[in-house]
């Protein structure tokens, strides 16, 4: 297979002064083990990147203009400097021409660029491919134009060119992760203060098998939309009897009999929210520990949670952590991502990986969907080649 930066010279050879990569930026897909349907803006996550790529090469060009190539669809779009703008049909280009339009906000001199794009995140499914993008573009631009710019000062350009160019801003968790992740660790990651410290792993002589369920999934947002409008009732609610601005005021009390007078759906998302709180902290001090097995207590619980409280989960995906669990050699299962189908992730020890996959034979004779399985591994976080 072809490297990235010998795509990027045959496709703009034409442009024979300029076709040489300066500057060649990875960033890495996520998972969030932990805490992703939590209360926006204060959300507790245990999170981590893992060993699949977004691979940006850049150049300068003559002109004014803006060039991009996705290597692995054969797509080409183009604009210019002075129409760096949203368009749907340029879909994967988009996430490129955010990051330049926040540069360009910035003042930095952007001049016409060249850019070859080329990844293995799986599509779709939740794993941060778009922000991969954005954060491998942002690396890439940041070495061209502004060598000097602090880690959080990017992530500060990101959002905000986010909300000004799509009218967005829900990638700061991601971008975080991208930027600070850690291989040998995963990342608790705090929505309130957009931080992130390691917790190193005793993972040894294991794996990470991602199951792709292939389900379709339609009505996600709908659905994620009105269980955040539940959070917002159930908090409103209880702060009415306790004093408290956020969940997190209420995950270190017995909430249980407060919750009590609340409908019983918003009590629902609500203790899923407060209970989840506490799994991540308990999860860290478990992984700092080396118990493995109160982790995969924690992870079991939340995955209950999620099914049971939050309901977010499928019979396809209950099917996948519940087969799971039953082979030796698997630590934990759990879904991952907004819910509804998608991804499991399950840690397990490398001699039983091949048994899992022979057990998903059934799976998609039960259900008739074929599921993909990725092993990947923690990663580091974004980087120049």
């Amino acid at each position: 297979m072809k490297d990235i930066g010998s795509i990027h010279r045959e496709e703009y050879e034409v442009d024979a002064d300029h076709s040489e990569p300066l500057v060649i930026a990875s960033a890495p897909g996520r998972i969030h083990l932990l805490g992703e349907h939590g209360e926006p803006g204060y959300g507790l996550l245990l999170s981590t990147a893992f060993d699949r790529f977004i691979r940006l090469a850049v150049s300068f060009r003559k002109d004014s203009s803006l060039r991009f190539f996705a290597a692995d669809l054969g797509e080409r779009k183009r604009t210019t400097l002075i129409n760096v703008k949203f368009k749907r049909e340029d879909r994967w280009a988009n996430y490129i021409k955010m990051v330049v339009h926040g540069f360009m906000e910035r003042g930095f001199p952007i001049r016409g660029l060249n850019f070859t794009l080329s990844g293995d995140i799986p599509q779709q499914v939740g794993l941060a491919s778009s922000s991969a993008i954005e954060v491998a573009a942002a690396l890439a631009l940041r070495q061209l134009f502004s060598p000097e710019m602090e880690n959080h000062d990017l992530l500060e350009l990101l959002s905000e060119a986010s909300l000004s160019f799509s009218g967005k801003d829900d990638h700061s968790l991601d971008y975080l992760i991208a930027l600070e992740s850690k291989k040998g660790s995963f990342l608790v990651v705090d929505e309130s203060t957009l931080t992130a410290r390691p917790v190193p792993i005793p993972l040894s002589g294991y794996r990470i098998l991602l199951t792709d369920s292939r389900v379709p999934r339609f009505g996600v947002d709908s659905e994620l939309k009105q269980r955040r409008s539940d959070i917002r009732k159930g908090l409103a609610l209880l702060s009415r009897k306790q004093t408290g601005t956020n969940f997190r005021d209420f995950a270190a009390n017995d909430l249980l009999e407060s919750m009590g007078s609340l409908p019983e759906q918003i009590r629902r998302r609500s203790l899923h929210v407060v209970q989840e709180l506490s799994r991540v902290r308990d999860a860290e001090e478990s992984l700092q520990k080396n118990d493995l097995s109160a982790f995969a207590k924690i992870i079991l619980h939340s995955h209950e949670s999620l099914r049971d409280l939050y309901e977010v989960s499928c019979p396809e995906i209950d099917w996948l952590v519940k087969r799971a669990q039953e082979i030796n050699g698997v630590i934990c299962s759990r879904m991952t991502g907004q819910g509804f189908g998608g991804c499991t992730y399950t840690l397990i020890e490398e001699s039983a990986v091949e048994e899992y996959k022979r057990r998903l034979e059934d799976y998609e004779r039960i259900f008739g969907f074929r599921p993909l399985v990725y092993e990947i591994t923690e990663a580091d976080g974004a980087r120049l080649e």
